[in-house]
């Protein structure tokens, strides 16, 4: 048991330097830049709407849709980075079911794209 406790002890270390570097940075930040919010910082920057505002508030779907195409694309690429990793050795069989899996997310992209999903007004 104390072989397996030592082995982590550079783990616990990292962490260790990790949390007090953090905590400095926190703390040097609060006391050396300046605390003053003026219009400029509080006003919408890329969200589209205000900031500070009711949490309940209406916004724009396009949002959500955004948000979705991305995780859509993003799981393709959490795919793809496997299969061509074990290519060599899945052979032909998982070559073409990829090339199909790909098929029809570029079918969903082309139709997203003719319904103007992308176009932003």
């Amino acid at each position: 048991m104390d072989g397996l406790l030592r082995e982590y002890l550079p783990v616990l270390i990292f962490l260790a330097i990790a949390i007090g570097i953090s905590v400095a940075m926190l703390v040097a930040s609060g006391i050396l830049a300046k605390q003053k919010p003026d219009s400029e910082k509080l006003s919408a920057y890329e969200c589209g709407f205000e900031a500070f505002d009711d949490a309940r508030s209406r916004f724009d779907v396009r949002f959500y849709l955004v948000a979705i195409l991305f995780i859509i694309f993003d799981l393709e690429v959490a795919f793809l980075f496997p299969w061509a990793i074990s290519l060599g050795s899945i052979g032909l069989f998982g070559f073409w079911s990829m090339v199909i899996f790909l098929g029809i997310l570029t079918i969903g992209f082309i139709y997203e794209w003719r319904k103007g999903a992308l176009e932003w007004e």
